[in-house]
């Protein structure tokens, strides 16, 4: 599988999708969607409530919290389950979200590896 660059548009050639893949384009794009990666990676390290994801993702607003965590149970990686009046709901992964498991933990040893933290 190679890639290629086709009239300003990249893509993967040789997949099921042809010459330019819409799915690899909008898997990135979500994944890369500001927050939406450690979002994941912290769902995947089992923090399940809100305040769980809050703690150990230093910077996140709230606001942008709720409206990530809205956006990947749109997406179907996550299921929002409300225990009823008496607790606060719980984020857990789907199917489709675990699937994701190995990509996140690919990038986590590539970011180890290779990334510099900014100072």
């Amino acid at each position: 599988m190679g890639v290629e660059v086709t009239d300003g548009t990249i893509g993967l050639v040789g997949d099921d999708c042809g010459r330019y893949c819409p799915s690899f384009h909008q898997t990135v794009e979500l994944l890369g969607r500001r927050w939406n990666g450690v979002i994941l990676h912290a769902l995947m390290a089992r923090a399940e409530r809100f305040g769980e994801i809050r703690a150990v993702i230093p910077g996140l607003s709230d606001r942008l919290l709720a409206e990530r965590l809205r956006e990947l149970e749109r997406e179907g990686l996550l299921s929002r389950i409300c225990p009823g009046t008496s607790g606060a709901p719980r984020y857990v992964l789907t199917a489709k979200g675990q699937a994701l498991g190995p990509v996140i933990d690919a990038i986590s040893s590539w970011a180890a590896d290779w990334a510099q933290a900014a100072d």
